[in-house]
C-alpha cells in the first residue's frame, strides 16, 4: 500500500501569490522560532487537500497502525462512496456539489440540535426543503462494505467479492453508510421497484433466496421493542410480519419488513454475525437523496437495534472508525477492541442525553489555535457536542465559533479572502498557491487531566472547499454542538460504549 510523505515537510511557507521560501537560521531565524513554527503551524501542499482520480489506499498501513491487528474484532475498509477507492464508486456516478452537500448538512445538524433541545417539529419546517440534487445522494459520507447471504441469486453469486484481510466476503456485498446517530440498520431488498427505491451499483439483497433469512412475527418481543421505528404489521395472526420505518432529517425515509439474516463483516468466525436484525427496505421517500453507490445505512447508535448493540456480547460494545483525509484514500471501520496500547488514545468521558439517549455526546473544554487557547467561557460548552459520523461540518456554540473564526482569520491574513459558501463564512481564494501555512487547531475535550484531552486536527480537517470547516449552531450558547466527520479525518475515533469513553488516536489512516 502506498505511503504518502508526511504533510509537514521542509518548513516551506507560502505567500498569497503562491511563492515559497524556507526558514534559514543563518539569516536571522532562531532555533526557537523554528520550533515555534513546528509546534503551532503546519505547511501543506494545496494538492494534498484535494482528491486524486486514482485510489492511493491507506495513507498509514493498517498493520503498522495496529488497526488490522485485533483481539476478537472485525475490520473493514472505509471509503467515500463515489471515490476511486470504493468498488461501487467506480461506476462513474457524478459527485454532489459542495453547495448541495452543505445544504443537506444544514438539515442534518439542525435536526440533531432540535431533537436534543426537545423542540423537534413534526416536519423539517425550520429549513427549506432539499431540491432535486444533480448527483445521487450526498457522496461525502464515509461507507464500509458488508455482506449478506447470496443463496442462488443468479448473477450475485459470480459478482466480484470484497477482499478483506486476505480473505473474501461470500454473498452479496453491500456498501453501507456508517451512522452513529441512528439505531436501525437497513439495506434495499428485492423486490424494490423504482421509483420507490433508488438504483444501486451493488447487487440487491433478495431475502427469498437466502436459507438463513427470517422475518419477525408481529407478536415477537423483537417487533414490540422497535418502539418509534415500528410501522404496523402485514398479514394477520401468526403469519403477520413486523414492519419498520425510519425517518431522516433531510425528508427521506425507509420502510419495509424487519428481518434477520447472517451478516459477514470478515470471512472468519469472529466476523460473522448470525441472526443480525435489520430493515429490509422496499420503499424510500426521497430516494434521490440516497447515493446510488450505497445499498443502505449501518446504524451504530446506542439503541438496541444497532450493530454495536446487537453484537456487544461478542465485541464488548466497542467500535471505532477512521475517516480518510480525501476520497482517494482509504480509512477503516473496526467492530471490537483494537490491539493498541491505551496510551495511544486521548480519552474523554462519553455522555448521554436524556432527550435522545441513542446519541453519543462529549464535552469540549476549549479550542487552541496556533498554540493559543481562544477566549471562550467554559459554560458555553456545557451542553456538550454530539459525535456524528454523517454530519459534515462541525457546529460550535456562537461564542465559541466566533472566537475560533476570529483567531483563524488573524492567522490567515496572507491569503485572499473569498465570498462565503453557504453556512461557511471564512473562505479563501488559493488560486496559484502551491503551499499553505495553516495554524494548528486542537479541540480540547474534558478529561481527568487539568489540561484536558487535546486532539490536534489533521490539515484535511481544518478546511472544506477552501473554507474554515466550522459553523455556528445558529442557536444560543446553551445549544448542543455537533462534531462532524471532516474534523474527524485521519483520527481513529473509538467508542467504548460499555466503558462510557470516547478515544481519539491521531494519524491512524
Amino acid at each position: 500500500m502506498a505511503l504518502l510523505v508526511p504533510l509537514l515537510v521542509l518548513l516551506l511557507f507560502s505567500s498569497s501569490c503562491g511563492t515559497s521560501s524556507s526558514l534559514d537560521i543563518s539569516h536571522g531565524a532562531t532555533a526557537a522560532s523554528v520550533g515555534e513554527e513546528l509546534n503551532y503551524y503546519v505547511v501543506v501542499e494545496t494538492t494534498s487537500l484535494e482528491p486524486s482520480p486514482v485510489c492511493q489506499g491507506h495513507r498509514v498501513s493498517p498493520s503498522a497502525s495496529g488497526s488490522g491487528n485485533l483481539t476478537g474484532g472485525a475490520w473493514v475498509p472505509l471509503s467515500h462512496p463515489n471515490g476511486p477507492c470504493s468498488e461501487a464508486g467506480n461506476s462513474g456516478a457524478p459527485w454532489s456539489s459542495a453547495a448541495e452537500t452543505l445544504q443537506w448538512d444544514q438539515h442534518r445538524a439542525g435536526y440533531i440540535q432540535r431533537k436534543l433541545s426537545g423542540d423537534e417539529p413534526a416536519g423539517d419546517d425550520d429549513e427549506p426543503p432539499l431540491q432535486q440534487p444533480q448527483a445521487s445522494g450526498v457522496t461525502s459520507e464515509p461507507a464500509a462494505k458488508f455482506a449478506l447471504p447470496a443463496g442462488n441469486q443468479g448473477k450475485s453469486e459470480v459478482t466480484p467479492t470484497a477482499t478483506v484481510g486476505g480473505g473474501s466476503l461470500p454473498g452479496v456485498t453491500q456498501h453501507m453508510v456508517i451512522d452513529t446517530a441512528s439505531d436501525v440498520p437497513w439495506v434495499q431488498c428485492a423486490p424494490c421497484p423504482k421509483p420507490q427505491c433508488h438504483p444501486q451499483t451493488d447487487a440487491t439483497y433478495d431475502p427469498s433466496k437466502s436459507t438463513t433469512y427470517a422475518p419477525f412475527p408481529c407478536s415477537s418481543p423483537v417487533c414490540r421493542q422497535l418502539g418509534p421505528y415500528a410501522n404496523g404489521c402485514t398479514g394477520a395472526g401468526n403469519t403477520g410480519q413486523c414492519q419498520y420505518r425510519v425517518q431522516y432529517p433531510d425528508g427521506s425515509s425507509t420502510s419495509g419488513t424487519y428481518i434477520s439474516d447472517v451478516l459477514t463483516i470478515t470471512p472468519t468466525p469472529a466476523g460473522m454475525v448470525s441472526g443480525f436484525r435489520f430493515g429490509c427496505s422496499h420503499a424510500l421517500q426521497r430516494p434521490d437523496l440516497f447515493s446510488n453507490t450505497t445499498a443502505g445505512i449501518m446504524s451504530l447508535g446506542r439503541g438496541a437495534q444497532s450493530l454495536s448493540s446487537q453484537t456487544k456480547g461478542t465485541y464488548g460494545h466497542v467500535f471505532s472508525y477512521c475517516v480518510p483525509p480525501t476520497s482517494s484514500h482509504t480509512g477503516f471501520f473496526v467492530l471490537g477492541v483494537p490491539r493498541i496500547a491505551a496510551s495511544k488514545y486521548v480519552l474523554t468521558p462519553m455522555l448521554k442525553s436524556k432527550m435522545v439517549p441513542s446519541m453519543y455526546l462529549v464535552r469540549l473544554r476549549g479550542i487552541d489555535v496556533a498554540g493559543q487557547r481562544v477566549a471562550v467561557p467554559p459554560m458555553v460548552f456545557a451542553a456538550g457536542a454530539v459525535m456524528d459520523s454523517r454530519t459534515v461540518i462541525t457546529r460550535l456554540q456562537p461564542t465559541a465559533y466566533r472566537a475560533l473564526r476570529d483567531a483563524f482569520r488573524a492567522q490567515m491574513g496572507a491569503y485572499r479572502v473569498a465570498p462565503p459558501k453557504g453556512q461557511l463564512d471564512t473562505c479563501y481564494d488559493f488560486t496559484g498557491v502551491r503551499t499553505l501555512r495553516l495554524p494548528k487547531i486542537s479541540l480540547v475535550f474534558d478529561s481527568r487531566s487539568n489540561s484536558g484531552a487535546a486532539v490536534e486536527l489533521d490539515p484535511s480537517g481544518v478546511l472544506f472547499n477552501s473554507c474554515l470547516a466550522f459553523a455556528s449552531t445558529g442557536a444560543g450558547d446553551g445549544s448542543t454542538g455537533v462534531i462532524g466527520h471532516v474534523q474527524q479525518r485521519t483520527i481513529e475515533v473509538l467508542y467504548n460504549v460499555g466503558g462510557s469513553a470516547v478515544g481519539f488516536r491521531r494519524a491512524a489512516c
